[in-house]
């Protein structure tokens, strides 16, 4: 078969898949995607007394002023000046994957217009946190592009991209809702420079994805950078362990074991979903074994070494590729920890009906039958409160994570 008859067949192929997810797109993005089906508004006439007595429970020892969700995405793709980008993968039915992710993704986040996405999302978020009584603010990340050794701009080789201008203006349009988390290629040849200029606006934390983004902790040329960090008393938000969300071609540098670098620097560091899905090599064995990513998070955290320097963050933990590997019992059963974990919704991924399997928690003794009705409720009017209430009503041999799991312990909304 001649090269030209390949690559009609594969394209032939490809077609013919992306006609049946678009026949199929009506009915089922909405479903797998989905958000919630009632306006958020609505909660606090509509909600049952069951509910109602939930959310008040949640709300025992939480200070409203201090009560931060670490870990909130912006993304859209650069309608209304954002800067926002997607890579066009996502965007073509030539990639019908790649595509129906996206399409995922946007129904999750009340997305209903590609020509608005951008204030649509934005508009939704708000309308979620201010429709949450005592509502506290959400960390709103920025997202670097993929970035060679030698400093080179790739953002082809990127998901997607939110530049830091962009978090930092809708915090300062939504004071009450957002705080700016901003994201820094460390090879980036003015990666001080800008570290500096997002400080000066307000930014107390950065966020990085090493499995997406391409640095590598442990790379001494990323040493001025932490020194930088510590100087302006800013916080690490480092994705650690597997990466699923987005296209992750160097799973490797997700070992959690590679936060020393910036923790030997004295940089304070949250290991994003306290490293829970996947494995990674354990760099201090002489036979360099593969072993839960998990467990070198657990050694991290065991080090005295990193007391008062090392965080562990609870995103996503939750979800339901992610119940049943026994994170969540651990966390709870290490009291030790819980005055250095807090607590990320990972949004718009809590919004995503295909991540919720509320009966998993049930089914591991995490939850009652009684708290799976009232969390069902709740989703259907916010998913955003839904997440908040899901991580207080777990609990374990009558251990639940203490208030302060949801509250500021670091000053990034100061």
């Amino acid at each position: 078969m001649s090269r030209r008859a390949r690559r009609l067949l594969t394209l032939g192929t490809s077609g013919a898949l992306a006609a049946l997810l678009l026949s199929l797109t009506s009915s089922c993005v909405s479903v797998v995607g989905g958000a919630s089906s009632r306006s958020p508004e609505s909660a606090e006439k509509e909600l049952s007394p069951a509910a109602r007595a939930a959310i008040a429970a949640a709300w025992s020892g939480i200070d409203p002023e201090r009560l931060l969700d670490y870990h909130c995405h912006m993304t859209g793709l650069g309608t209304e000046g954002t800067g926002c980008w997607v890579n066009p993968t996502m965007k073509s039915w030539l990639h019908p994957f790649r595509h129906g992710e996206l399409l995922v993704l946007m129904s999750s986040a009340g997305v209903e217009h590609e020509d608005m996405a951008d204030q649509e999302y934005v508009e939704r978020l708000v309308s979620l946190v201010r429709a949450i009584p005592d509502h506290g603010r959400c960390a709103l990340l920025a997202f670097d592009a993929f970035h060679d050794p030698d400093g080179t701009r790739h953002v082809e080789k990127s998901t997607f991209y939110v530049p830091n201008e962009c978090v930092i203006d809708l915090a300062r349009r939504y004071p009450d809702v957002f705080v700016p988390v901003c994201s820094i290629h460390p090879y980036r040849k003015d990666a001080i420079e800008e570290l500096d200029r997002c400080a000066d606006a307000g930014c107390r934390m950065v966020k990085w994805l090493p499995n997406a983004m391409g640095m590598d902790a442990l790379d001494p040329r990323c040493g001025p950078f932490f020194d930088e960090m510590r100087r302006r008393n800013m916080v690490l938000l480092c994705h650690v362990g597997e990466e699923k969300a987005v296209v992750a071609d160097l799973q490797e540098l997700g070992n959690p074991l590679r936060l020393r670098g910036p923790l030997d620097h004295g940089v304070r560091v949250i290991a994003a979903h306290c490293a829970g899905l996947g494995e990674d090599e354990d760099l201090d064995a002489p036979d360099h074994r593969t072993v839960p990513s998990f467990q070198l998070f657990l050694r991290l955290m065991d080090d005295p070494r990193y007391v008062g320097l090392l965080y562990g963050e609870i995103s996503a933990t939750t979800l339901a590729n992610r119940v049943g590997t026994g994170v969540l019992e651990t966390l709870l059963a290490r009291k030790d920890l819980h005055e250095r974990l807090v607590n990320g919704t990972d949004y718009p991924l809590p919004a995503a009906n295909v991540l919720l399997r509320t009966g998993k928690l049930v089914d591991r003794g995490l939850i009652t039958k009684e708290d799976q009705a009232v969390l069902k409720e709740i989703y259907d009017f916010n998913p955003l409160l839904f997440d908040l209430l899901v991580k207080r009503l777990i609990r374990k041999d009558g251990v639940s994570f203490p208030a302060s799991v949801f509250m500021d312990r670091l000053g990034i909304g100061t």
